[in-house]
C-alpha cells in the first residue's frame, strides 16, 4: 500500500506532520478528515521515504541509520515476536511508536510487503540503507531455522555493542576535537585582528623589528591574503583523498597505512578484530555456514585489508583447511587469536571462543583509547602553547627593545 507524506493542521490549530498508509491520495485525505485533520501539503513516498520522482521533492542528504537506535527497534521486534505476536501485528505495533520519520516509513513499507507476502529478509533488502547484508542474511537464516525471535535478539545485542564501541572512542576523541577548534580559532583570531593592529602600531616607530617579529608579521599577512587559497587547497586535498579511497587500491593503500600509525593503528587493529569476532560468532550462532559468514563479514569489518584476508581465508577453507591456519599465517591477526579459534575449532566451541576474543578485545580497546587520549593531550596542549607562545614572544620583543632605547 502506498504511503504518504503529510503537512496538516489539527483541531486545535497546529501543525502537525506525519505519514499515512492509503491506496490512493484521495483516501490519506479522507482517513486524516476522520481523524479531525485538515491536510495542506501531501506527497506520495517511495519505500526509502523519498517522494516519488515527478512529484514534489526537495534536496536530501543520503541519511545514516542510528544503530543505537535500530538496536531498540530490533529487541522490541524479537521480544514481541517471542512473546507470540504474528510478525505483521509485530511491525505494526513497532510502527506506532517510531519517532523518527525516515524509520517509520521503512517500517510501514516492510509490514506492507509482509502482508503481500514477501519474506522479512526480502522486505528488508529493500532498504540497504537501513539494513546491512548481516543483518538481512541473519533474518533469512533465522527465518529458515524457525528462530528468528532469537536471531533478531542476537542481532540486536550486536548492534548495541558496535554502537557502544563507537561511542567509546567518539568520546574519547571529543575532547581533543575541542582543544584543536578552539586553539586554531584562537590562532586565527590573533593572527588576523590582532597581530595586524599591533605590527602596524610597531612598524610606524621605523626601528628595526626582530626576527620572529618579521616572520610572524609576514605569516600574518600571507594568512590574510591567501587563506581563501588554503581553503581551496584544503577542501580539493579532501576531495582527491575521497575518490582515491572510492578506489580498490586506493582503500587498500589507505588502510594498510593506517594501520602502521603508532598507537593510532594498533587501537583501529584491535577494534576490526573485535568486529570480525563478534561478527562471525553471531552468524555462525544464527546458523549461516561458514563460508557465507566469512563472506558477509568481509565486508563489514571496515578495513580493505582485514576484508582481504578472511576473502583469503575462505578461499582456502575451499581447500579443504580449517579457519585457523590461513588466519595464523596472515600476520593480521596475532597469535593468541589463531591459536584460540584452533582450539574453538577443535572442541566445537568456536562461537562461544570468539566471543571470548572479543570480550578480551574490547578491554584491550578501552586501554588503548585511554592511552591515545593521554598521548594525544598533552600533544596539543603543547603545540597550542608553542604557536600561542611564539606570538606572544614576537609582539613582546619589540616592545622591550623600545623600552630599553
Amino acid at each position: 500500500m502506498p504511503i504518504f507524506q503529510y503537512e496538516a493542521i489539527d483541531s486545535k490549530g497546529r501543525t502537525k506532520k506525519g505519514t499515512v498508509d492509503a491506496d490512493t491520495a484521495r483516501d490519506a485525505r479522507e482517513k486524516l478528515r476522520k481523524q479531525q485533520i485538515r491536510v495542506v501539503e501531501m506527497e506520495r513516498l517511495d519505500a526509502s521515504g523519498r517522494p516519488k520522482k515527478g512529484e514534489k521533492a526537495k534536496l536530501r542528504l543520503e541519511r545514516k541509520v542510528n544503530v543505537r537506535e535500530l538496536a531498540i527497534l530490533t529487541r522490541q521486534f524479537s521480544t514481541l515476536l517471542g512473546s507470540g505476536v504474528h510478525l505483521s501485528e509485530a511491525l505494526n505495533v513497532l510502527v506506532e511508536q517510531i519517532q523518527d520519520r525516515h524509520l517509520e516509513v521503512v517500517y510501514r513499507d516492510l509490514r506492507e510487503k509482509i502482508v503481500s507476502g514477501s519474506g522479512l529478509a526480502d522486505a528488508l533488502s529493500f532498504h540497504p540503507n537501513y539494513f546491512s547484508d548481516l543483518y538481512i542474511n541473519m533474518v533469512r537464516a533465522g527465518e529458515a531455522s524457525g528462530n528468528l525471535d532469537e536471531v533478531l535478539a542476537r542481532l540486536a545485542d550486536y548492534l548495541q555493542k558496535q554502537a557502544n564501541l563507537r561511542g567509546k572512542i567518539a568520546a574519547a576523541m571529543t575532547y581533543p576535537a575541542v582543544m584543536v577548534f578552539v586553539g586554531f580559532g584562537v590562532v586565527v583570531f590573533l593572527m588576523t585582528y590582532v597581530v595586524p593592529r599591533i605590527t602596524g602600531i610597531l612598524q610606524s616607530k621605523d626601528n628595526v623589528l626582530p626576527a620572529p617579529t618579521v616572520i610572524l608579521m609576514t605569516a600574518s599577512d600571507l594568512f590574510k591574503e591567501y587563506w581563501w587559497f588554503g581553503l581551496i587547497a584544503l577542501v580539493a586535498a579532501y576531495i582527491f583523498a575521497k575518490l582515491a579511497i572510492a578506489t580498490e587500491k586506493g582503500r587498500l593503500f589507505f588502510d594498510t597505512f593506517i594501520l602502521k600509525i603508532p598507537v593510532i593503528g594498533t587501537l583501529l587493529q584491535k577494534s576490526a578484530i573485535s568486529r570480525f569476532t563478534v561478527t562471525l560468532s553471531t552468524l555462525l550462532k544464527s546458523g549461516l555456514p561458514a563460508l557465507d559468514a566469512l563472506s558477509i563479514v568481509s565486508k563489514v569489518v571496515n578495513n580493505a585489508l582485514l576484508s582481504r584476508v578472511i576473502s583469503q581465508v575462505a578461499e582456502r577453507i575451499l581447500e579443504g583447511a580449517d579457519i585457523a591456519t590461513p588466519l595464523r599465517k596472515s600476520k593480521m591477526f596475532p597469535p593468541m587469536v589463531g591459536y584460540m579459534i584452533a582450539v574453538g575449532e577443535q572442541s566445537g566451541e568456536l562461537e562461544n571462543i570468539l566471543d571470548r576474543i572479543s570480550e578480551t578485545y574490547e578491554e584491550e580497546i578501552d586501554l588503548a583509547v585511554q592511552r591515545l587520549t593521554a598521548l594525544i593531550e598533552p600533544v596539543i596542549i603543547v603545540g597550542l602553547a608553542v604557536v600561542v607562545g611564539f606570538i606572544i614572544m614576537a609582539v613582546l620583543l619589540p616592545l622591550l627593545q623600545f623600552d630599553s632605547l
